[in-house]
């Protein structure tokens, strides 16, 4: 069995969606000839999460964030940087200024210079040392974010003269999330190209982002390899649909980007024309709690059939998706923005049940809602009502809203197809074989 050494900061049981993608690749990589061992720092290994079907290395770190959070007693696990804001009463476009503010920016541009991760660095090369004199590994994976695992990467590929495959789930500095100022943007780019110079093969989730990647990196080999969901994880077969015409949302919500505005008003419309009965209807979004969704929630007047449900548990978040009539899939209106996916696009192909998105119709999520059938996008209020009106009728008419998607076309998305196309890339870039 050949063996792959997979560096990532985030891997279950680790609480971040960012994890999924490597843990597809250790568990099923093994079918395809590769066996995967990962290095990873520390993390709570008593929790039921933990994979048990591959090898791990967890090693001590250390994220500069959390001395932060201390120092100014904010919650790191939400995000440090938006409870400041909160605890200053601003806003991203906000144009006072504090000195806390002020701090943080300097945290940011130098302190945490590349990520917050870094600390993490002198540990992961320490064990890698370790795995690579006592094991026999034909390809290293980093993947990010944090871009500290590709440097660690980069450390072990030079020392040991092995395959290097540099994973990208989201971009370095060609992220269009990437808000550093022009000096920090200048010595980042250089130490980008000066790390993944060496790397062998380049990997990211979508063909807009692999193209981005090809113009900064001219002479690497880049593939597109997209995320997927886990078939285990698939099983509908003891799942009973809510009673009522139940819209739901799982994950993250980022004010000013992935904003419900559209079918919001969409509702609204709809309920004050009796088109769809407020008593039929709950909306439940699931993850961190957040004020400014509360405060739209409320200024549509929908706080009667709009909740937000808190944090769950990722099982019961799967669950919740599988019981539900209709799922919401909210993007960012963004012109980069049509190269990515979402982790929860993927949960929502597992779950079966129609996804509704305001996703741009040039976007790769369109797309692949066009190519599964498994929903619809649209970035119109009146083409989102007509969306809404002729499933809401169906759910009256039948008691639910049936799934249409084609099973064929949405199992290409699996962790198992996942993991062959990830196999060809390393058999490529070790000799073992070519890319089918």
């Amino acid at each position: 069995m050949k063996k792959v050494l997979i560096i990532t900061y985030h891997f279950p049981p680790r609480p971040t969606i960012g994890g999924l993608r490597l843990k597809a690749l250790a568990k099923y990589l093994p079918d395809y000839g590769w066996d995967a061992l990962i290095l990873t720092p520390t993390y709570d290994t008593k929790s039921p999460d933990s994979p048990t079907f591959c090898t791990i290395t967890r090693t001590r770190y250390k994220d500069v964030s959390e001395d932060l959070a201390k120092l100014l007693k904010v919650n790191k696990g939400i995000g440090v940087r938006e409870h400041i804001k909160n605890k200053v009463g601003l806003t991203v476009d906000n144009n006072k200024k504090s000195s806390l503010l002020h701090f943080m920016n300097f945290f940011e541009e130098i302190v945490a210079y590349p990520d917050p991760q870094k600390g993490w660095y002198k540990y992961g090369v320490k064990a890698g040392y370790e795995i690579l004199m006592n094991e026999h590994i034909d390809v290293i994976i980093s993947s990010s974010k944090p871009e500290t695992c590709h440097l660690i990467a980069k450390k072990l590929h030079d020392k040991f003269d092995i395959p290097w495959v540099a994973d990208f789930r989201d971009l370095w500095t060609q992220n269009h999330y990437y808000s550093y100022s022009f000096l920090r943007t200048i010595f980042e780019k250089r130490l980008e190209l000066k790390t993944i110079g060496s790397a062998d093969a380049l990997v990211t989730v979508s063909g807009p982002l692999a193209n981005k990647l090809e113009s900064l990196h001219k002479t690497k080999k880049v593939y597109s390899i997209p995320n997927g969901y886990d078939p285990d994880e698939s099983d509908i077969s003891n799942i009973n649909l809510t009673t009522k015409f139940t819209i739901t949302y799982t994950g993250t919500y980022y004010e000013g980007k992935r904003d419900p505005s559209i079918f919001f008003e969409a509702m609204v419309e709809l309920i004050s024309e009796s088109v769809m009965d407020p008593n039929d209807v709950e909306v439940r979004f699931f993850g961190q709690r957040e004020e400014w969704l509360q405060v739209q929630i409320e200024q549509y007047g929908l706080q009667k059939i709009v909740f937000q449900c808190g944090m769950v548990s990722r099982e019961v978040a799967l669950n919740k998706q599988k019981e539900s009539q209709l799922l919401l899939l909210l993007l960012w209106n963004h012109p980069d923005e049509i190269g990515v996916y979402t982790g929860k696009i993927f949960e929502y192909l597992s779950a079966q049940r129609p996804i509704l998105s305001n996703a741009s119709p040039y976007s790769v999520v369109s797309a692949l809602l066009a190519e599964t059938n498994a929903g619809i996008s649209t970035e119109s209020v009146k083409e989102m009502k007509n969306i809404l009106t002729i499933l809401y009728q169906e759910f009256k008419n039948k008691g639910f809203v049936s799934y249409k998607g084609n099973l064929e076309h949405v199992k290409k998305y699996s962790h198992m197809e996942f993991a062959k196309k990830y196999s060809n890339v390393l058999d490529e870039v070790s000799g073992y074989g070519n890319i089918l």
